[in-house]
């Protein structure tokens, strides 16, 4: 079931397994749902019986850097990119594995309270911080309409998740 010559994989993060697909792609991309082992046999056989591909990474919480590291080695996943929520994006930041941040800056402003972040928290995680050592403007480009793509470079200090 697992494909593992395509270019590009849609990845999904599932811990509790709650999503059923009704199709085993994105676009064209396999997917592959990141789930914990508390996942009922009864969500696998459905990913099964849908042709999804999943693999475990953690007991009853995602671990992101397990994650990678099975992606990597099982699927030959090199790059990933982030597009999660702020709360998703947060996790990743804080777990030392972002190495490449793009903000896309669009002239659109609402003023609502309770906006989304790009980088988020759970009461959980609001007292952890991000092991950020340095933090580079790497590139600015106009994308036409008064939007900026602003690429940075992320370096990580090692030593911080080391305490």
């Amino acid at each position: 079931m697992v494909r593992r010559d395509a270019k590009t994989y849609g990845v999904v993060l599932d811990a509790q397994g709650k999503i059923g697909w009704g199709r085993s792609d994105i676009g064209g991309d396999p997917i592959v749902v990141v789930l914990t082992e508390s996942v009922p046999d009864s969500h696998l056989a459905g990913l099964r019986g849908e042709g999804v591909s999943y693999i475990f990474a953690g007991k009853s919480e995602i671990d992101l850097a397990l994650t990678l590291d099975i992606l990597g080695r099982e699927f030959g996943v090199k790059r990933l990119l982030v597009e999660g929520g702020g709360v998703a994006n947060g996790a990743f930041l804080r777990a030392g594995l972002i190495d490449e941040f793009n903000l896309i800056l669009s002239p659109a402003i609402d003023g609502a309270k309770g906006a989304p972040f790009v980088f988020d928290s759970t009461e959980a995680d609001s007292d952890k911080r991000a092991p950020l050592a340095a933090m580079t403007l790497e590139s600015t480009r106009q994308l036409g309409g008064g939007v900026l793509l602003l690429r940075y470079l992320i370096q990580n200090d090692p030593q911080a998740g080391a305490s």
